[in-house]
C-alpha cells in the first residue's frame, strides 16, 4: 500500500501544478476548480493509503525483491453460465432508450430488468446450483 500512496501523492502535486498552470493561462473558473477539487480527491486517497500502509503488515508489493506469485491467491467466484447478465444490459439498453424515444417504453423494460435483477441475486438459491 506503501506504493499506491506514493503514486496517489505524486499524481495530486502533478494535478495541483497543472491546476494552477491551466487557471493562470485560461482564466476559465470551471475547468480550475475541477482540477483542484481533483487534487483535493488524489491527496485525499493518497494520504489514506499512506496512513494505512503504517498499520498493516508490508505487502508482496512493497517488497523489491518479490515475484509476482507472492501476491497470487484465489481470485473470486465467477458464475461460468449465467443468463442473467443479457436479460439485464437488454433491460438497461431499453430502459435508456426509453429515455431517449419516449417513456412508453420503460413500461416494457422496467419488468424485464427487474427480472434480471431478481433472477441475478437469486439464482444460487434453487435448481441445480443451489450448493455453490
Amino acid at each position: 500500500m506503501k506504493v499506491q500512496g506514493k503514486m496517489f501523492i505524486w499524481l495530486a502535486l502533478f494535478i495541483l501544478v497543472m491546476a494552477i498552470v491551466y487557471g493562470v493561462w485560461s482564466k476559465e473558473p470551471a475547468g480550475t476548480t475541477a482540477l483542484f477539487l481533483g487534487f483535493g480527491l488524489s491527496i485525499m486517497i493518497g494520504y489514506y493509503l499512506a496512513f494505512t500502509a503504517r498499520r498493516v503488515d508490508a505487502l508482496a508489493q512493497d517488497n523489491k525483491e518479490a515475484d509476482v506469485a507472492d501476491e497470487a491467491g484465489e481470485v473470486g467466484f465467477f458464475s461460468p453460465h449465467s443468463w442473467q447478465p443479457l436479460t439485464l444490459g437488454i433491460g438497461g439498453a431499453l430502459l435508456f432508450l426509453g429515455v431517449v424515444f419516449g417513456w412508453w417504453l420503460v413500461y416494457f423494460s422496467a419488468p424485464l430488468l427487474l427480472i434480471g435483477l431478481w433472477g441475478w441475486v437469486f439464482e444460487y438459491y434453487h435448481g441445480e446450483n443451489r450448493t455453490q
